[in-house]
């Protein structure tokens, strides 16, 4: 569905990413890991139109998004979840969900899929009529996530969702997100630090150091190797 080929993204003379290929097939979690500062946002960033590649391609469903904008690129099927729980502060938890369903025009669909979200994380229910600065950042995580969802993705990328949760939240989370994945049958582009976490969930993983691939594989096969753990993931 997704692939990326020799994909490099600068910011000014610094070369963030330095040609990165990838793919991500139908229905399949990726992981794409690797420490702070070694390019996975970057990467999320050129595919969704947010920060387009200096050079490569990047191909979804067999056509050409390299340069497309973000609006065109999530009216193809692909959304992102951004680091740090990016909120609608003084709107609703209704109504940020709504606002995930923008350019959706089925009204008794975003209807459905409001219920659902609801189905899927039962606080967003419960704290509907809330501003959204008032959730805990685990809530707040939840909500962005099924804001995203809202959109109807195909393709979904979650970059750290993991990021200064507690770790039973977290669990909670991942939890949910397979849960999604099975029943919307979505393909998940997944940026995390807490390799063992998103292995956990994931097929597939890249390993990414300095903004270069340093190592791909299975994640039962990461996850077995002691050495590459050590060297790579951090646990």
């Amino acid at each position: 569905m997704l692939e990326l080929r020799d994909v490099t993204v600068r910011y000014g003379p610094v070369v963030a990413v330095d040609g990165v290929s990838l793919t991500v097939q139908d229905e399949q979690v990726v992981a794409l890991l690797g420490a702070n500062g070694a390019g996975k946002t970057s990467v999320l960033r050129a595919i969704s139109g947010l920060r387009p590649s200096a050079s490569g391609s990047i191909t979804w469903q067999g056509k050409q998004i390299s340069k497309a904008p973000p609006h065109r690129i999530v009216r193809a099927g692909i959304c992102q979840v951004p680091e740090g729980r990016e909120v609608f502060a003084g709107l609703s938890v209704r109504d940020n969900l709504r606002l995930g369903a923008y350019l959706r025009r089925d009204r008794r669909g975003v209807q459905r899929d409001l219920e659902l979200m609801h189905d899927y994380f039962p606080v967003l229910a419960q704290r509907a009529h809330q501003t959204a600065h008032t959730l805990s950042g685990g809530e707040q995580q939840m909500l962005v996530i099924a804001r995203a969802l809202m959109s109807r993705p195909t393709l979904l990328l979650l970059d750290e969702p993991s990021l200064g949760l507690a770790p039973l939240i977290v669990t909670q989370v991942f939890a949910i997100l397979k849960r999604i994945c099975a029943d919307m049958k979505l393909s998940v582009l997944l940026v995390e630090q807490d390799a063992e976490t998103a292995l956990s969930i994931a097929s597939f993983a890249y390993v990414l150091e300095a903004g270069r691939l340093a190592v791909e594989g299975p994640s039962s096969v990461m996850h077995e190797d002691e050495a590459l753990r050590r060297s790579y993931l951090g646990y």
